[in-house]
């Protein structure tokens, strides 16, 4: 056992979160649009991915993220 004890967070916080599911969101629509050759779902998808991280960007910095003042762990 490893005699590091930092606590990583594992991602539970609402910034994490919300980046996930865009991204999984983003993820399986782009899947769709190669499975059914749709260039417009391929789009939404890419455009969700790119939507998703600066909502996870954004979160964070309005406190949402690791270490955030809105967080459960901040209090």
């Amino acid at each position: 056992m490893s005699a590091n004890n930092t606590e990583l967070g594992h991602g539970d916080t609402v910034a994490a979160w919300t980046t996930v599911t865009a991204l999984m969101l983003a993820s399986v629509a782009a899947t769709a649009g190669v499975w059914f050759e749709s260039s417009l779902a391929i789009i939404a998808g890419a455009v969700l991915a790119v939507a998703g991280l600066a909502s996870g960007y954004v979160l964070k910095k309005a406190g949402y993220g690791k270490g955030g003042s809105k967080t459960k762990s901040a209090h």
